[in-house]
């Protein structure tokens, strides 16, 4: 009788409480603002990239055709250094940045690494390419996108 009493009144310690950690979730932020920062990055980074690449480093547009492999190689590499360099040092790109976005770790909310740098460039190559990925951050709730789950990471808010 003594338990229901303490119960009711709100007396009894219960367990289940105390030893629960609540998690506390970090909202990305909207899609349509990732994708202003990515159309940002692509018009101030890689456009440069493929102009210099094609006619300065290849030669001409013919050269560029006539050698693909070679000129995507090279425009992905140095793509590549230099967005690396942007999300391990900075936090944020320059579209990021003009969006004020940062990308940090899912988990403790920091900068994140050179390995997590990498996997998330490789998956959003990947993403690129394989076009029904695109869609993913439709279909769940936190709108996380491939890279952000494949490689434990998030932008937000600065």
């Amino acid at each position: 009788m003594a338990r229901w009493r303490d119960t009711k009144q709100s007396k009894s310690n219960n367990k289940n409480t105390s030893t629960k950690k609540e998690k506390k979730l970090i909202e990305s932020s909207p899609l349509s603002t990732r994708l202003r920062a990515f159309l940002t990055d692509t018009f101030l980074i890689t456009t440069p990239i493929l102009y210099i690449v094609i006619y300065l480093i290849m030669g001409s547009g013919e050269a560029f055709s006539e050698d693909r492999i070679k000129g995507w190689s090279i425009i992905l590499v140095i793509h590549l250094l230099i967005i690396i360099f942007f999300w391990f040092v900075k936090g944020q790109t320059p579209g990021l940045k003009a969006y004020e976005l940062k990308i940090v770790d899912a988990l403790t909310k920091n900068r994140i690494s050179f390995v997590q740098s990498l996997i998330r460039y490789s998956a959003t190559i990947f993403v690129v390419v394989s076009f029904f990925l695109i869609f993913l951050p439709f279909l769940r709730k936190d709108t996380k996108t491939f890279q952000d789950l494949i490689s434990n990471t998030i932008i937000v808010k600065q």
